[in-house]
């Protein structure tokens, strides 16, 4: 049997294994889901560049980010992502309950402490839209 039919058999019966043991459930997905977003919730879309060769450096401060956001009391959601094709442009998008919430989100102290190494770091400073989400309810 040649080795791609082995692979992809054995791949199978992984997936199935999974499906039967509980690991995996087409019918469960995990997270909040759409209809759970409260009406208050507050959504933004940020962005910052980095300067030119400071990316690594951007990038690093920025990655220890995440987990403090998404441990914060009413952050519903948080997701840094990074330009493929333009290393050191990061685009946030984020969720949090309330805009108060939000408010509270960017006078933490590590957000605080983010913002400070901006101006070495980073063209300018943070593009921020402030965003109302609309058809969460449909």
């Amino acid at each position: 049997m040649p080795r791609f039919f082995r692979f992809r058999s054995a791949l199978l019966a992984l997936v199935a294994a999974m499906f039967a043991s509980g690991a995996v459930s087409a019918r469960e997905p995990a997270g909040i889901r759409y209809d759970q977003i409260p009406e208050t919730a507050y959504a933004v879309v940020a962005e910052v560049r980095a300067k030119a060769g400071k990316e690594g450096e951007l990038r690093a401060i920025t990655l220890t980010l995440v987990a403090r956001v998404r441990a914060e009391p009413n952050n519903l959601l948080y997701f840094l992502q990074e330009d493929r094709e333009s290393p050191g442009h990061f685009v946030f998008y984020e969720i949090f309950a309330t805009q108060a919430d939000f408010e509270a989100h960017n006078a933490t102290p590590h957000v605080q402490s983010w913002f400070k190494r901006l101006p070495e770091l980073a063209e300018g400073g943070v593009k921020v839209m402030r965003l109302q989400i609309l058809g969460n309810r449909q």
